[in-house]
């Protein structure tokens, strides 16, 4: 059978199966199976082996089952980097590359030697991508799961990125015991700090897309019974990590801003500001630590 022949065959069988845009997952199922750029596929007859016919057809069927295509091809394009992820690691979002963009934009001036830290780093895309950018920063990454820690630490290595930290902690507090734990956060202050912590209330989850609810880590979804546990958190203690004119720079959820300016005025910061997405909804939170007097 040749490459067309079956790029048809499983893009009509997701299609019947429910997968929206059937027919570009069909293509990506089968230019990386078999390790080829998109114009290859088109332009060559290329035929395919019994032996690769069946991994194709088995990873079909993981995602006709509606497990994520980013876990089956263990990877996914964030800000122009390759970042690897799997079972136990949240798949990053395009949206979430505007809260990179707002953190690098904001960081510019600030001199060279900034110190930033991401909590809830999950894959570690948002730290790396921001190390990336500044190579003379000093980057941290924390987060309770070590799954994620090592997701993290080996996306940093394939891109090459050498000034990022990862550490096993819950938010601000470490967890001393954990080899990854080498640096003392409660000794330091930062620039910056940034996170796509979890913001979906528990009882949503339930009524998610299945390729969320039924495979991606719910720790890394549930944001308590109205989605805002995390924030309060990090929030409330912020301003002990932060230098004199600090930002802190939250992704949040589509109907959060109103409450997220309350909770942030409460703990303090009375310089608040949002970002909207492309959808024209407030999708970036960015808080200052107003300067010492």
């Amino acid at each position: 059978m040749t490459a067309i022949d079956k790029l048809k065959e499983v893009a009509a069988f997701l299609k019947y199966r429910g997968i929206e845009d059937s027919a570009k997952e069909a293509e990506i199922l089968i230019t990386e199976t078999l390790h080829i750029d998109k114009s290859k596929l088109y332009t060559d007859s290329l035929e395919i082996s019994e032996d690769t016919l069946k991994q194709i057809d088995a990873i079909t069927s993981r995602r006709a089952q509606g497990e994520p295509i980013q876990y089956i091809i263990g990877h996914v394009d964030f800000y122009g980097m390759k970042i690897n992820v799997g079972r136990g690691v949240l798949i990053p979002r395009p949206e979430t590359e505007l809260l990179v963009e707002e953190a690098i934009k904001r960081v510019k001036g600030q001199g060279s030697r900034v110190k930033i830290l991401d909590l809830c780093t999950g894959s570690g895309c948002i730290a790396i991508a921001i190390a990336k950018h500044f190579p003379d920063a000093d980057v941290y990454g924390v987060d309770k799961s070590g799954t994620a820690i090592q997701y993290a630490t080996r996306n940093a290595t394939e891109n090459n990125v050498r000034n990022v930290h990862f550490i096993k902690g819950d938010l601000f507090s470490i967890s001393w015991d954990s080899p990854e734990s080498t640096t003392p956060i409660g000794k330091m202050a930062f620039d910056c700090i940034v996170s796509n912590p979890p913001y979906i209330k528990t009882d949503d989850i339930q009524n998610l897309q299945r390729e969320i609810k039924d495979y991606e880590p719910v720790e890394a979804l549930d944001g308590g019974k109205d989605g805002l546990d995390f924030y309060r958190r990090i929030l409330k203690n912020a301003s002990k990590f932060l230098k004199e004119n600090g930002i802190i720079i939250l992704e949040i959820g589509h109907d959060q801003a109103d409450d997220m300016e309350k909770i942030a005025m409460n703990a303090g910061f009375k310089n608040v500001t949002f970002i909207k997405d492309y959808a024209g909804i407030k999708r970036i939170f960015i808080g200052r630590k107003n300067e010492a007097k």
